[in-house]
């Protein structure tokens, strides 16, 4: 990596400049919002080969139980489910078995829950991905994670990429951070759009008249964020419950999904992102954010599992480790990044994300 101060008839950048750039075989930046210092970066690793098998093993699995999860929602398929520990790897052998036995073409129906949620996956960790290939990061391809629908009613965890050369500054760390879910947030309202022109509302008169789907004919009730709570009363004008499209639940589960990636605590997209906007001050925001999670545990247990869940996922802390230049400074531009992902947390986070 090399750093520099740029000569004032070269800052713009001049012809000369340019050409120069555009022939660099790696990644440069402007160092500060003069324009002044010019950062240039190449990769010095060799290029090693992706496991493309392997992501396309997981991509499918995931495929899969993301069209088995559809098909319960519509009543197209009643998986089975043991308890315990080992009822959970008898449920997922179960499942395989199905799958293999043709019961694939079972859950084809699933598609317009399947389609649009792998969309918002896939979009998320593309805006990752493409971002760190954009500062010559070596980055992997994306991980999805499959889970049998007998075990998760989305058919997921998710997915994730892995950085695997350092991050040299706190600029790099924000935008890499941000990409993922303000991309995948965009996709996800237009889902949601999409899902509430074909929801419904039904009358079934509780409190708050809450959204809820059908699983294996069961009712699941669902908390609201800021945005849901406002499409649906905008779309869906009247009372009574509201009965999800698949549709409308991807898009749920998408911006819950891009609501948790901005909590700001450890190696989480939000992690990335208060680091990158306030440094070492992340210690201070996280800490707030685990102990708001712990009041919002007396309502919801699951943020007791999600405090331990990135603590695991941060070494067993729930601040951000350094990168290597951290006193280089954030720009403009990148401020405003981080300002827009403190308004989508805001209009994307679900307090209480199922009700009893």
């Amino acid at each position: 990596m090399l750093d520099g101060v740029v000569l004032p008839e070269h800052r713009g950048p001049s012809p000369a400049l340019a050409a120069l750039l555009a022939k660099w075989p790696g990644a440069w930046y402007w160092g500060d919002d003069a324009k002044s210092r010019l950062v240039l970066i190449q990769g010095t690793a060799p290029v090693r080969p992706e496991r493309w098998l392997w992501h396309g093993a997981l991509l499918l699995l995931t495929i899969l139980c993301t069209l088995g999860a559809g098909a319960v929602q519509q009543g197209r398929w009643t998986p089975t489910v043991h308890p315990g520990f080992w009822g959970a790897i008898r449920s997922v052998l179960e499942f395989a078995e199905f799958v293999f036995q043709g019961g694939w073409q079972t859950l084809l129906p699933g598609w317009e829950f399947a389609a649009p949620l792998l969309l918002i996956l896939l979009v998320h960790e593309l805006g990752h991905y493409f971002t760190a290939r954009r500062y010559a990061i070596d980055v992997s391809p994306p991980y999805f994670l499959p889970v049998p629908p007998n075990l998760s009613p989305i058919g997921g965890l998710g997915a994730y990429i892995r950085l695997r050369s350092p991050v040299y500054d706190r600029r790099q760390l924000l935008d890499v951070g941000a990409a993922g879910p303000l991309a995948g947030f965009v996709v996800a309202i237009g889902v949601m759009l999409w899902g509430y022109g074909l929801s419904q509302r039904v009358a079934m008169p509780l409190p708050g008249a809450p959204s809820f789907i059908l699983f294996a004919g069961h009712p699941i009730f669902l908390g609201d964020s800021i945005l849901t709570h406002a499409l649906r009363d905008w779309l869906l004008p009247g009372t009574g419950a509201v009965l999800l499209s698949s549709q409308a639940f991807a898009g749920w589960v998408g911006l819950f999904i891009t609501g948790l990636n901005l909590l700001p605590l450890s190696q989480l997209d939000g992690g990335h992102v208060a680091y990158g906007l306030v440094g070492r001050h992340q210690k201070a925001i996280s800490l707030l954010a685990v102990v708001g999670l712990v009041v919002l545990a007396q309502q919801a247990p699951m943020w007791y599992l999600w405090v331990a869940l990135t603590f695991a996922i941060g070494g067993g802390r729930w601040t951000h480790p350094a990168v290597v230049l951290p006193d280089r400074p954030v720009l403009r531009a990148g401020r405003w990044t981080g300002l827009a992902c403190l308004v989508v947390f805001l209009l994307s986070f679900v307090p209480v994300p199922f009700l009893r």
